[in-house]
């Protein structure tokens, strides 16, 4: 059966990021994708100029709508920009009880622009994070869900994800692409095993929207593998790939998109020998 997979995020006009990617991720992964919009952004590859949030109240009539109709597989939390939004959200999710709920705790764009009001922030620590199946957070974003200094190293990022671990979710997808190096490992804690997940740092400048594609993934994934563990270790080599390959669009002069169709969409030299 073909999984419907769900969502909640803000739109991003340039698709690199937001509910674009992780609409995109879906269809690439073999799910059928929806939408629930917390905000419009007015954003291109090199900032953020403007965010327009959904009224809360329509943040859960959008939920309330598509969940008396649609079984939904799994989901994923993504750009919830308030405090009230996260309520809204976190009070629906605790009626509704779904299979699966990915939340990557989005605070501040590639650019630099902040997404999330520092008041929302108590409100995902305590009302969204315990719902969690997954969370999915970079080190900047752990330092301020835990409020204290970002991990610098493998070691601290052990120590973290084990307090992540204690604000309640069921497994910490720790990411550790803000360390220094060559390496960028990412650490996924189940609350018994802590694996490390190894990978190279590639060298690019596209990486917009590689945090919401990742979430997307697994949220694709988790009803379509045996465990978690293995929809992250193949969410993960998926959006490897997808930098990998981002070199092949041409789309802004900033930190440009992954390339989420990098196995789908055929390449000029492929259709010249077809």
């Amino acid at each position: 059966m073909i999984p419907n997979v769900l969502t909640i995020a803000g739109s991003d006009p340039g698709g690199g990021a937001g509910i674009q990617a992780d609409l995109k991720t879906f269809s690439a992964l073999g799910a059928f994708g929806m939408a629930v919009m917390t905000a419009l952004t007015a954003q291109n590859t090199k900032r953020v100029s403007g965010v327009h949030t959904v009224p809360p109240d329509f943040v859960g009539e959008q939920i309330d709508t598509l969940m008396e109709d649609i079984r939904v597989d799994a989901l994923k939390i993504g750009m919830i920009a308030t405090a009230e939004i996260a309520r809204a959200v976190a009070d629906r999710l605790s009626q509704s009880k779904p299979q699966a709920v990915v939340l990557d705790p989005v605070m501040v764009a590639k650019s630099g622009d902040r997404l999330l009001d520092p008041s929302a922030i108590d409100t995902v620590r305590s009302a969204l994070v315990p719902l969690a199946t997954v969370i999915t957070p970079n080190l900047p974003e752990t330092a301020v869900l835990l409020d204290r200094p970002e991990p610098r190293t493998l070691t601290e990022m052990r120590d973290a994800a084990l307090a992540l671990a204690d604000l309640g979710p069921r497994c910490v997808m720790l990411k550790g692409g803000h360390l220094s190096g060559g390496e960028s490992p990412d650490l996924l804690y189940d609350g018994k095993s802590m694996i490390e997940l190894p990978s190279r740092r590639i060298d690019t400048k596209n990486t917009h929207g590689t945090g919401c594609t990742l979430s997307a993934a697994i949220a694709a994934l988790i009803p379509q593998r045996d465990d978690i563990a293995a929809a992250i270790t193949d969410a993960k080599a998926y959006v490897t790939a997808a930098i990998t390959q981002s070199g092949a669009l041409s789309v802004g002069s900033g930190h440009g998109p992954v390339h989420h169709f990098h196995a789908l969409w055929a390449t000029a030299d492929t259709k010249e020998t077809v």
